[in-house]
Parts: C-alpha cells; structure tokens; sequence
C-alpha cells in the first residue's frame, strides 16, 4: 500500500523561496485532502547574544519584554506574508481551509521542525531552499540538517526562475 499524505509541515523562514514551497504545500493539500501545519521559527540567540543583552538591559523585565517583542515581530511579518500571498492567489481560497494551524516559536530550526513533525504526526515536511551563494551555505544548511535527520518524507523546493 502507497503511504498517505495526511498532514503536511510547511517550514517558513518568509524567504523569497517559501512563496513556492507553499505553492507545492497547498498543491499537495489540494490533491490528497491533507491538512497543512504552518512553522516559522525565529532563531534562538547565542549564548554570546544573551550575555550581551544581560550586559546592557539589567532589567529582566526589558530583557523579556524584548525578546517577546522578536516574536511579536515574526508573526506580524508571517500575517504580512500570509496576506500578500492569498491576494496573489485569490483562485486558490478554497485550499485555504486547509492550514489547520499556525506555529511560531524561537527555536533552533532544525530541531523544532523535527520535534514539530514528529510530535504532530506529520507525513511530508516541505521547506523553500535558499539562492546560491553565501547565505545558501548557512541558510540552506537547516534544510540539509532537517534532511539528514528526518525519518520523514521531506520536499525541498528550489527557486522559481524568473
């Protein structure tokens, strides 16, 4: 018997190429009935970045409210992404009831969306890769890593030429 696609993970980092995984996310969805998980993380700081924050913002309470405000800040600009992308996209609005949820977290990437795949069950994880050149070599790392530990189905999407 031929596995089941019956829930989909769409990774975001709200990159260009995401638009396009997205598009073969809902596509998927559309085709097999599949729910679709939607996760953006927001890149947990170093150790470095944490001593300096301490360094400068004594308060804990600033130091909080700052790095509430970073995720506050990444789902505005997922919502931003979300709504340029459903008006690109105005024919599709019936697959839109397929994104049963919503994630974002600060998280090490790669981690969370292993441990968010498997706590949710998921069948195919489906992320965007990154242009070529110096970012592809840190950002398109995630995919490779997510990749090389995943025990699940994974869809990478390259960049639509343009």
């Amino acid at each position: 018997m031929l596995p089941e696609i019956r829930k989909i993970l769409y990774s975001t980092d709200l990159s260009p190429g995401s638009y396009a995984a997205l598009e073969q996310a809902l596509y998927i969805a559309k085709k097999t009935g599949a729910e679709i998980i939607i996760l953006h993380l927001v890149e947990k700081l170093s150790d470095d970045a944490h001593f300096t924050l301490q360094t400068y913002l004594s308060d804990s309470g600033s130091r909080y409210q700052l790095l509430r405000q970073r995720i506050k800040h990444a789902q505005q600009r997922l919502e931003d992404s979300q709504k340029h992308f459903w008006q690109q996209h105005p024919d599709e609005e019936e697959v839109r009831q397929q994104i049963k949820s919503i994630h974002i977290a600060e998280a090490y990437p790669a981690e969370a969306i292993l441990k968010v795949s498997q706590d949710k069950g998921v069948d195919l994880i489906v992320m965007g890769a990154h242009e070529k050149g110096v970012m592809h070599t840190f950002l398109g790392s995630v995919a490779k890593n997510v990749l090389g530990r995943s025990r699940i189905p994974m869809l990478v999407v390259p960049l639509p030429e343009h």
